[in-house]
């Protein structure tokens, strides 16, 4: 026995071939296995949110989410998001003119909170916005930046 299962993941609508240990979280397979940095390992616990993603079109936190459970379903991280013309996503082009990031290293997870964010409805006020967004943190404090941004995507959205 090998100590390792074999995975395809349909990652940003690429499907990919694992051969991972059952344990691997699906943060550490898009990280270590598949070469795609953008989803960050925060507290590695599900408290800060920098590991958000997409499967299915909700958001979860790939730290805690293993890799195995993803399969057959439709994985979107930060690299997924953008236009395939490079052309950014309304919410990242919202975060930039907004300066709704200083280190950048929750941004990711941010933007991918954001985006579930609108989709499912939860951006008609300021405050059901903070509410829906508690949980990604920003060690910077860049959260009233944050929230515009999020309401710009949002209105340009509707």
């Amino acid at each position: 026995m090998t100590g390792t299962i074999d995975l395809k993941l349909n990652i940003n609508g690429r499907e990919q071939q694992l051969a991972v240990e059952p344990r691997v979280t699906l943060l550490d397979a898009l990280r270590e296995h598949s070469g795609l940095t953008g989803t960050k390992k925060g507290c590695d616990q599900g408290q800060c949110g920098a590991c958000t993603v997409h499967i299915d079109g909700k958001r979860v936190l790939a730290c805690l989410t293993l890799a195995a459970q993803a399969e057959g379903r439709v994985i979107t991280t930060i690299e997924g998001i953008a236009a395939e013309d490079g052309a950014l996503h309304p919410v990242q082009a919202a975060f930039l003119e907004h300066d709704a990031f200083q280190c950048g290293y929750c941004t990711p997870g941010q933007i991918m909170s954001a985006v579930a964010c609108i989709r499912e409805g939860h951006a008609g006020s300021d405050d059901e916005i903070r509410e829906y967004m508690s949980g990604n943190l920003c060690r910077c404090g860049a959260y009233s930046h944050i929230v515009a941004a999020v309401r710009e995507a949002a209105e340009a959205a509707s």
